[in-house]
């Protein structure tokens, strides 16, 4: 995914105020000789674009074996800390464990065997949002996996304790027909945000 490219905010021609249409400088030394003789004759001024895409988006197949989620934890660590993510990255690690480790236990691989995991910065706020797409459409617990009365040490009750925010959604192919489901566990990047 590309970024949107800068424009120029503004050029600056010796102490001229110029107007917001002069996107392209003149020659050094064109329009004002007493600024001829300075090294500097002209300043390009970029406008920051607010970001509304992703810092860092990374996603992975994993065979739905019983390593799927210590896999997903040793290749989630990582690449969170190269990103620079400034949370923890040893709990969301964790989180992208018990979310991959529930999906190859009580979900569906697809087809070629796998389930989906993805890692997504979000803008703004920097918090993370981890995806784990499997093959089943359905998701028949999820109220009681996600009530406060849920066991605090399973999989999913742990993510929820962590301070995750879990969610799920149906997984729609290109046509909209459902091929499976998507668990999302929002991460915030603060700790009290979770709260």
């Amino acid at each position: 995914m590309n970024p949107p490219t800068q424009q120029p905010a503004l050029c600056i021609r010796g102490v001229e105020t110029p107007t917001p249409e002069a996107w392209v400088c003149p020659p050094p030394g064109a329009e004002n000789a007493a600024a001829a003789g300075h090294p500097v004759h002209s300043a390009l001024v970029l406008v920051s674009l607010e970001p509304d895409y992703p810092s860092f988006k990374w996603e992975t197949r994993l065979v739905a074996n019983e390593a799927a989620g210590a896999n997903a934890r040793f290749r989630a660590r990582p690449r969170l800390t190269v990103a620079g993510w400034p949370g923890d990255v040893d709990v969301a690690a964790r989180i992208a464990d018990k979310l991959v480790s529930n999906a190859a236990a009580h979900g569906k691989p697809f087809g070629n065997g796998c389930v989906a995991l993805r890692l997504t910065v979000l803008p703004k706020t920097e918090d993370l949002l981890i995806e784990v797409d499997d093959a089943d459409p359905v998701f028949p617990n999820f109220d009681a996996v996600n009530s406060d009365a849920h066991p605090a040490g399973s999989g999913l009750g742990w993510v929820k304790r962590s301070g995750a925010h879990l969610f799920w959604e149906e997984k729609r192919d290109a046509g909209d027909a459902v091929v499976g489901k998507t668990v999302k566990a929002l991460v915030p990047l603060a700790k009290e945000a979770a709260a």
